[in-house]
């Protein structure tokens, strides 16, 4: 009789940490979830307790471990323990494991003005070709920067290479193996500004140019590696290892099965992240995306594009809480299908800015192409349609830069509940939108890699066999109405109002 194994996987998110014990077949068997405060302050700084984030997580792992328990399930046959994180917020503590500030949240915009002044440097094109990204505040080594010039314990800290700079996955690891490991994964590392997407390593050039000389950063490793091993501060009887580092976009990517050159991933929330599998080889971006690692094993490298957009379900809630045009999200899809088409009619979503790929943070929404025929069911129709248009602008751009062509888009995330989004989305595109239905993608990814590190599968060949429950979206044969819309979504988006 084989003896079951299950896997632990800790998906500490911005607003809460989830643990969930998976079985060998990628089954969820037991779950707990903790939420978490965050700090909003004047001047759009947003931080985090970095010792809160850790109790948090434990709170999180010993809720999952009572739910297995009185589900009957022994946790002596967990075997190893996979960590997903959201990306780019960041710790900095001393060496005996004390953080000099909090957590610094990826949401945070104290470093606008540096943004500008290393711009102004001429580095922009330096750190793209080295890193894939862009200087903006969302990556962590501009508020880094800013914290080394307003922080004078933080900034003799790293005269004195006595400060330690991590993500959270980092963070997590350090606290959880008293300070005996400090490491990260390609994943997190490609979120920093300071990382070489080329040679993989720390970019001492960048470091020096960002005025960062002196800051100790972890060990990079595949995210699926050994990393060390913890009791998760004695909430098991012997320690077991930790198999898996991954940042959440990264993970959710894996957990649906993006393992192929071509393949690519929509987590369909209030914004969108794609990201696109495009192989082992990094590709620089000439339409707006950003590159980075996709995710990576023992022996193997598969980088991406990533594009983000701003709005998605934030402009169905803006339409239900402003201008009270229906009660409950639910009811929108048939609302756009009472309609054959939009009228004409466009909502352009730029309540914040456009992400990727038009990058126009001054641009505001609009609601273009009313009559006095224009219904209620015509606006919804456009909100609704403008994800899918948005996605599509995105796959393009990236089809463009890759030169490859989308094989399957994967989406998951609340807004693949609505079944006008997803058929629409299907036709404009002409590929297949599987959805897995599992609101717990990221975790699932984590699982995986440390499943695939620990021993419990033999290859990514084992994954494909499992969580087989997938809904195909196919698209229709006559897509012509929908490239009509579209041909006019990039029209008026072209406009400036």
């Amino acid at each position: 009789m084989t003896i079951k194994k299950y896997i632990l996987a800790i998906d500490q998110g911005t607003s809460s940490t989830k643990a969930l014990l998976f079985d060998e077949a990628g089954i969820a068997i037991a779950r707990g979830a903790e939420s978490l405060h965050t700090n909003y302050f004047d001047n759009g700084f947003v931080e985090q307790d970095a010792e809160t984030i850790f109790q948090n997580v434990l709170a999180a792992v010993k809720k999952c471990l009572n739910d297995f328990e009185q589900k009957g399930f022994d946790k002596n046959k967990i075997v190893t323990i996979g960590i997903s994180n959201q990306r780019e917020t960041f710790v900095v503590w001393d060496k005996n494991g004390t953080p000099l500030h909090n957590a610094i949240v990826w949401q945070c915009k104290r470093s606008v003005h540096i943004c500008e002044q290393l711009k102004q440097q001429n580095l922009s094109a330096k750190i793209n070709q080295k890193t894939g990204l862009i200087i903006d505040p969302y990556f962590s080594a501009t508020k880094l920067i800013w914290l080394v010039q307003n922080n004078k314990t933080i900034k003799e800290a790293v005269q004195n290479r006595n400060a330690f700079f991590g993500t959270i996955d980092t963070w997590l690891l350090y606290k959880l193996t008293n300070g005996k490991e400090f490491a990260t994964d390609y994943t997190n590392a490609s979120r920093t500004l300071l990382f070489n997407l080329h040679t993989l390593q720390w970019d001492e050039e960048l470091i020096q140019a960002l005025g960062l000389t002196g800051i100790n950063l972890p060990q990079i490793k595949s995210s699926s590696a050994a990393f060390g091993a913890t009791t998760l501060n004695g909430l098991l009887q012997s320690a077991i290892p930790v198999t898996a580092l991954v940042g959440d976009s990264h993970a959710a990517a894996f957990g649906e099965g993006c393992f192929e050159k071509g393949s690519a991933k929509a987590t369909l929330g209030t914004g969108c992240s794609i990201l696109m599998n495009i192989g082992n080889q990094p590709v620089q971006s000439q339409n707006g995306m950003v590159t980075t690692v996709c995710w990576s094993i023992a022996g193997r490298i598969d980088y991406a594009l990533e594009g983000v957009i701003v709005s998605c379900g934030a402009t169905i809630e803006w339409l239900k809480n402003e201008l009270n045009l229906f009660n409950d999200s639910k009811d929108t899809a048939a609302m756009a299908n009472a309609v054959a088409d939009n009228g004409g009619v466009y909502l352009i979503p730029a309540f914040s800015g456009l992400g990727s790929p038009h990058w126009d943070m001054e641009r505001k929404a609009s609601l273009t192409g009313m009559s006095f025929g224009t219904t209620k069911n015509h606006v919804v129709r456009a909100a609704l349609e403008s994800v899918p248009y948005q996605v599509k602008d995105v796959i393009v751009a990236m089809e463009k830069d890759a030169g490859i062509q989308l094989q399957t888009l994967m989406a998951n995330g609340g807004i693949t509940a609505n079944e006008f989004v997803i058929q629409f989305l299907a036709d404009l595109l002409q590929k297949n939108v599987v959805t897995i239905g599992n609101p717990d993608v990221s975790a699932l990814g984590a699982a995986y890699l440390a499943g695939l590190q620990a021993g419990v599968y033999a290859g990514i060949e084992d994954l494909q066999q499992l969580n087989k429950e997938k809904k195909h979206c196919q698209p229709s044969a006559n897509n012509a109405k929908v490239n009509e819309g579209y041909n006019g979504w990039q029209q008026t988006i072209k406009l400036k109002h």
